[in-house]
């Protein structure tokens, strides 16, 4: 099959590589139809990691080397083990991580805090290629109504949930979203789904502009210079730039009792007013990935009612031209099926055909 193998910094090769193992009782095999990019995978493109295990392997998923990257991944069951639920034909879309069920943090229902937690596309090989082997369990069907380039988004869009999750917004709220690119437009249009009131603020005109058309009330241009921000006085505010800026600013936005929640991974240690915090009692809290059970589920949802991808998506490219999506700006969708012959996907059928109808080995 083919498929976008990541070999070293700005080493991204397009290689024929064998097709993924078949699935076990309770794993599928999906035929991808479009994996999305983002903005881990053009750093991890950029340095050659580190999350990506080029060099060392990785404590869980055991992967070391070259890596297919792609951990935003949907499309139709190729194959289903006999415990997983799922059809051939099944159009489905996948959370991208793997978690055990045994550790404490699972126990509590924390399964994106699983102790031996990775991720398809980063720690292991994941969705830019032709075909993928992952578990059932971290996979969602897809209605009708949902179409590939709006369905490829649910795994972002299932960060978005689980940052609005955490933050414990009372219905009718106020929220200030920091930084409308990426996940944080995703959070924009979740939370204003929700019957939140939502304000966003940006350095970006344009990203400000979709913001409202994704269900923003008011937006903030904010001042690069000064980073400051007119918007003051909220009870919720996201972080979602990752800008060493962004937490200062939303210490700044948040009321006295309010609560900031960080979503965006800055590239440095980032400088907090800690004291100013204490004083004004303002919760400091963190989101990280997804409860994939819980979250991927509500993010199909959203995307089955709303069709976000004319907002998020700046464009969606064939396979061979995914170097242009990585170093390129805004969201880019890779089209997997665009170019693909036909005999490929027969041959494949064809050595992977049920011998018994049991769906396994």
């Amino acid at each position: 099959m083919k498929a976008a193998v990541l070999h070293g910094p700005h080493d991204l090769r397009l290689e024929e590589v064998p097709d993924p193992p078949d699935p076990s009782p309770d794993e599928v095999t999906i035929a991808v139809h479009r994996c999305g990019l983002c903005g881990t995978d053009a750093h991890e493109y950029a340095r050659g990691g580190p999350m990506t295990p080029l060099h060392d392997p990785h404590p869980w998923s055991g992967h070391v080397g070259p890596t297919i990257i792609g951990h935003e991944f949907m499309g139709t069951v190729a194959r289903a083990g006999s415990a997983a639920g799922f059809g051939e034909g099944d159009r489905v879309v996948a959370g991208a991580g793997r978690w055990c069920g045994n550790c404490p943090a699972c126990h509590t229902g924390r399964t994106n805090l699983c102790h031996r937690y990775f991720t398809y596309g980063l720690n292991t090989h994941g969705g830019m290629a032709e075909y993928v082997t992952v578990p059932a369990a971290m996979c969602v069907r897809l209605p009708d109504s949902c179409p590939d380039d709006n369905a490829v988004l649910a795994q972002p869009v299932s960060i978005a949930m689980h940052a609005l999750d955490r933050a414990r917004v009372p219905d009718r709220g106020e929220v200030l979203v920091i930084g409308a690119g990426g996940v944080g437009a995703l959070l924009v249009a979740a939370a204003a789904d929700r019957g939140l009131t939502v304000h966003a603020a940006d350095l970006d005109p344009a990203r400000l502009a979709a913001a409202r058309r994704l269900g923003a009330a008011t937006t903030q241009l904010v001042d690069s210079q000064a980073g400051t921000t007119l918007l003051s006085g909220l009870d919720t505010v996201f972080e979602t730039s990752g800008a060493a800026s962004g937490l200062r600013l939303a210490l700044q936005a948040t009321t006295p009792g309010g609560r900031i929640v960080a979503v965006g991974l800055p590239n440095r240690p980032a400088e907090f007013n800690v004291r100013a915090a204490v004083v004004s009692e303002k919760d400091i809290l963190s989101s990280s990935a997804h409860v994939c059970r819980r979250d991927l589920p509500k993010a199909v949802d959203l995307l089955a009612r709303h069709d976000l991808r004319a907002e998020i998506v700046a464009r969606v490219l064939p396979l061979d031209q995914v170097h242009n999506g990585l170093e390129g700006t805004g969201k880019t969708v890779i089209d997997i099926l665009e170019g693909k012959n036909d005999d490929t996907t027969a041959s494949h059928q064809q050595r992977h055909s049920r011998v018994d109808g049991s769906g396994d080995r």
